[in-house]
């Protein structure tokens, strides 16, 4: 083996170990050939001497100019990996008469030298004549040994003794793995909806890289055909996308639509939602009816009309939902068909073990959707372990001693259960002090019984559902419950607060308040302007819906909107603990909403009782959290 300057006596060329190999292979098989007749110019990768009838160290036809018939030993390529197995580039070797070979696809290819560098090496052999050959593998083996994870791939030669860099071109997309699939190419899904949200809120923000002036400041005419296609329930429809929103008389139409709630009763110097822990905001008012009996009860009167009259439209389908804000609890009336439900249902959050008793004390039945989930969990837990423990006692043996040993726990139990039916009193009797002790009366044994239900006041868990023909009884008890309106304070002698999406009886019409402007964030290192517009006000959840089905071309599909919600009614998204019936057969055309915030408020709320925090959509596609 020559030494050449600069190499190194640890490192072989692949073509001096296949030299190597074709050594031993041919002393192995006892076929020896001189070196005599060898040309000078062959190649370092190239043997010697060439033994007669061998194959090359690849697929291909036996090389023996005399056409011997003698056995060829197939030799296994060392440095064959699953990458470089195979070379779709196909390479044919014409041989000359001086013993010359000429390769027809590539004169030239490169190899790795010992210093990093490339050498230029021209294939030769021994053989003379002309001859061909190509790699044969089958198309499972070329779809097997194909790198397909990279573009580039470095590969042995057919020849077994170059090697060469080859691009690959992959054009079917299913022959990718997973891992060279980008996940780019994987287009999310587009969610044109999110769920129904029905918490009542009291601000919303939104923001768009696009302009958002177009939503303030109407002209008088654009605002007086909103309201007018308010009250009538007419419906614009606009393109899917606006070039200019400004100049779109009907997108400001719409959005003044989409603005408008009914109230009662209506005071203008005062505010009147929210109402719960809302004492600063009535503080320094002028409340001429706080210390007036007759106002009050003139009040109260008007009062119950509307509430009458808003009933009666739910009951006909004309009015979709209605909220009653008192200074303890919030009411949220829905017509069957919405919230997955086919009766008219009331929720009312949060409550008071007194409030309870009373609406039992009239007859109404309720329920606790919260308590009663929990409760089942709770139970399905229970049976589960109690199936466990029961397979692993089955499977150990009880002794008779660990079963006196049961028994008697079991006998301490017993006096332990009428220890607490006897009020857990027994212990003064040993201790013979019974009769200085007074004991408790009954009143006090049930409520320290029932303290469970007594810590639900003023949670989310103390949320009441009312179903049914049950819901008309809860009309009458509200109007006749004292105390419905505080006897004291500053909000003393105040009706409720009704709030519907059309109207009503004794109720004024009202519209959100919107404010556009536009301020530059920092975005990385550059500021970028971005708009923002605001609305405040007691935002319905059809009002929501509708705002954000208008931004949805207006904005060409992106914006984001953060959301206020009114804290005690953020458990009104419950769902219904007992199945119901399709709803989908419950016509709430003449509701007066849009016929898209009807099919959204339709379907079950998913939001269990949380409330939505942000809405974002990105190119026509909604994301949200809550």
């Amino acid at each position: 083996m020559s030494q050449q300057a600069g190499y190194s006596p640890s490192f072989k060329r692949p073509a001096e170990i296949m030299r190597m190999r074709r050594k031993r292979a041919r002393s192995d098989a006892g076929v020896f050939s001189s070196p005599s007749g060898q040309d000078s110019s062959r190649s370092p990768g190239q043997s010697g001497s060439s033994p007669a009838c061998v194959r090359p160290f690849s697929p291909g036809p036996l090389f023996n100019p005399q056409n011997c018939s003698g056995g060829g030993i197939k030799r296994r390529n060392p440095f064959a990996n699953i990458e470089n197995t195979y070379s779709p580039k196909k390479k044919f070797l014409i041989h000359n008469d001086d013993g010359n070979a000429e390769a027809t696809n590539s004169d030239r290819i490169k190899r790795p030298t010992e210093k990093g560098g490339e050498a230029d090496m021209s294939t030769t052999t021994d053989c003379q004549g002309v001859l061909s050959f190509s790699a044969s593998l089958t198309e499972a083996e070329k779809q097997e040994h194909r790198d397909i994870s990279s573009k580039k791939s470095l590969t042995f030669s057919e020849d077994d003794s170059l090697f060469e860099e080859e691009e690959e071109d992959i054009k079917s997309p299913l022959l990718k793995s997973p891992q060279a699939i980008a996940p780019a190419s994987i287009a999310p899904p587009i969610c044109t909806e999110y769920p129904a949200d029905w918490s009542l809120k009291t601000r919303l923000l939104f923001t768009s890289p696009l302009s958002l002036s177009w939503a303030e400041q109407p002209k008088a005419q654009e605002e007086a055909l909103g309201l007018s296609q308010h009250c009538r329930a007419q419906f614009s429809t606009l393109p899917h996308s606006l070039q200019d929103p400004r100049s779109c008389s009907e997108l400001r139409c719409a959005f003044q639509q989409s603005l408008v709630y009914w109230q009662h009763p209506s005071l203008p110097w005062l505010s009147l939602f929210p109402r719960i822990n809302a004492e600063r905001s009535f503080t320094g008012k002028s409340t001429p009816w706080a210390q007036d009996a007759s106002l009050q009860k003139s009040l109260m009167s008007e009062w119950s009309v509307s509430l009458s009259s808003l009933y009666s439209l739910l009951k006909a389908r004309l009015c979709p939902y209605f909220y009653l804000c008192s200074y303890q609890f919030t009411v949220l009336f829905r017509a069957a068909g919405l919230g997955g439900s086919s009766t008219i249902t009331a929720l009312i959050s949060p409550t008071t073990r007194g409030l309870r008793e009373a609406m039992k004390a009239e007859g109404i039945e309720f329920s606790l959707p919260l308590v009663e989930e929990e409760r089942k969990n709770k139970d399905q837990h229970t049976l589960h372990q109690g199936e466990e423990e029961e397979h692993r006692k089955g499977a150990e043996e009880c002794s008779e001693l660990k079963q006196g040993v049961d028994c008697q726990a079991a006998d301490e139990e017993d006096g332990c259960d009428d220890d607490d039916d006897d009020g857990g009193l027994s212990w003064l009797k040993e201790m013979g002090v019974q009769d200085k002790i007074k004991k408790p009366d009954s009143i006090s044994i049930q409520l320290r019984k029932e303290g469970h239900t007594v810590c639900l006041d003023h949670k989310p868990e103390s949320v009441v559902c009312v179903e049914g023909s049950h819901t008309f009884t809860l009309i009458n008890f509200l109007i006749n419950c004292k105390r419905l309106v505080a006897a004291a304070g500053s909000q003393a002698g105040l009706p409720p607060t009704l709030l519907a999406p059309i109207a009503f009886r004794g109720a004024a019409m009202h519209t959100l308040k919107a404010r556009s402007v536009n301020v530059k964030t920092q975005v990385g290192s550059v500021y970028q302007n971005i708009s923002s517009l605001e609305i405040t006000g007691p935002v319905l959840p059809s009002s929501l819906h509708a705002i954000t089905a208008l931004l949805r071309p207006s904005q060409k599909g992106n914006f984001s909107a953060t959301l206020y919600t009114h804290t005690p009614t953020a458990v009104m998204n419950i769902g219904n603990i007992r199945p119901q019936c399709t709803t989908s057969s419950v016509d709430l055309s003449d509701c007066g909403l849009h016929p898209a915030s009807i099919q959204q408020l339709q379907q079950p709320s998913s939001l269990g009782k949380s409330s939505l925090t942000h809405i974002n959509m990105n190119n026509y596609s909604y994301t949200w959290k809550n």
